[in-house]
């Protein structure tokens, strides 16, 4: 295929393109691993898409520091760490945490056992390439392939650990599933103390969102973002914002991670053993938009690969269970800003 310029689509049959691509169940990394020097064409961003971009800038590397928040002594600081959480849950929707008490063995061995997964056998991806987001475990290239304008430079591994009864370990694969196992209960630990601290951060009891269920519905996502031959044409991942209560994000030493602030794209500066943490459009929803859910992406590189590992507390689809704005976070003054609302609903919005 000829060179493509950015926002340039010449006619092809995309659909026909997808179809093949969804056929080999090989993903991003199988297109990589011919040796490709062009991307395919249905990777290749819309014109509509770079004109869009058109309204942010980059900052620059020492315009604006992502907020690092340590637990470290978090008995003695805890009304300390709650000021800073309230600060950048406000203001950036975005912050690293350290010691936070997951061993960095484990975060580390946690990339590598998704590593491990997408580099390895391709018939074990290939039993679990599906493109129904209901399955507990399942491997896939960009959910939403077929209506999104272009596709992602991406691979995920996703699996439904609590849902909310936990998953059976054995339907995890052989290669990450002792580090899954291990992972899951530090981040079990991690996301009920970050639950308490966000409640209290909204000057609620400490017990409120757990109380919500906001801790019952747990989704793992590991991707995969292989170097990209023209990562100017693309995306890793598109602009969005998390349809979750809130994100703990475990990510590699390849930087790539973007978050808007004040119309400017802010890089998430890897950090050894840190975690990303999110706010979700569900906390910003439950809060009456007192916390903030922040647009966010992954840019291509020509460095990879990428890996990332993002756990996602999020709200029941089944259940008719009511999400809206927390009556003690509102007043005459400042009525509700959303509407009472299930996630199914939510979600049905969203798309």
């Amino acid at each position: 295929m000829g060179s493509v310029q950015p926002g340039e689509v010449p006619l092809y049959d995309r659909n026909k393109e997808l179809k093949a691509f969804d056929e080999s169940k090989t993903g991003v990394k199988g297109i990589v691993d011919l040796g490709i020097e062009k991307i395919p064409q249905m990777f290749v961003r819309t014109q509509d898409e770079f004109t869009e971009d058109l309204a942010y800038t980059d900052a620059t590397r020492d315009q604006f520091q992502t907020p690092v928040i340590d637990l470290q002594g978090i008995d003695h600081r805890r009304n300390e760490i709650i000021d800073e959480i309230r600060r950048a849950s406000m203001t950036w929707g975005f912050f690293q945490l350290v010691n936070h008490e997951i061993p960095i063995s484990v975060t580390n061995e946690m990339i590598q056992g998704i590593r491990r997964f997408h580099e390895g056998d391709i018939e074990v991806k290939k039993r679990l390439y599906v493109r129904d987001l209901s399955q507990k475990v399942q491997y896939d290239s960009n959910f939403d392939f077929y209506k999104s304008r272009s596709g992602n430079w991406r691979d995920t591994f996703r699996c439904r650990l609590l849902n909310p009864d936990p998953i059976d370990p054995q339907l995890l694969p052989e290669t990450c599933r002792d580090i899954i196992v291990k992972y899951w209960k530090h981040i079990m630990n991690l996301g009920d103390t970050l639950a308490e601290l966000l409640s209290e951060a909204l000057g609620l009891h400490k017990d409120h969102l757990k109380g919500m269920d906001c801790t019952q519905y747990l989704t793992l996502l590991g991707h995969y973002y292989p170097a990209c031959p023209e990562p100017e044409l693309t995306m890793g991942t598109t602009k969005h914002s998390d349809q979750s209560f809130f994100t703990i994000l475990l990510q590699d030493q390849v930087a790539g991670l973007q978050f808007l602030y004040q119309n400017q794209w802010v890089t998430v500066k890897p950090i050894p053993g840190a975690l990303t943490i999110n706010i979700g459009d569900l906390i910003q929803l439950i809060s009456n938009d007192k916390s903030k859910s922040s647009e966010h992406r992954v840019v291509a590189n020509h460095v990879g690969p990428r890996v990332s590992v993002g756990c996602f507390y999020r709200a029941s689809l089944d259940k008719p269970t009511l999400l809206y704005p927390i009556r003690e976070l509102t007043s005459g003054s400042n009525p509700p800003v959303y509407k009472d609302i299930t996630f199914k609903e939510y979600r049905l919005c969203s798309f």
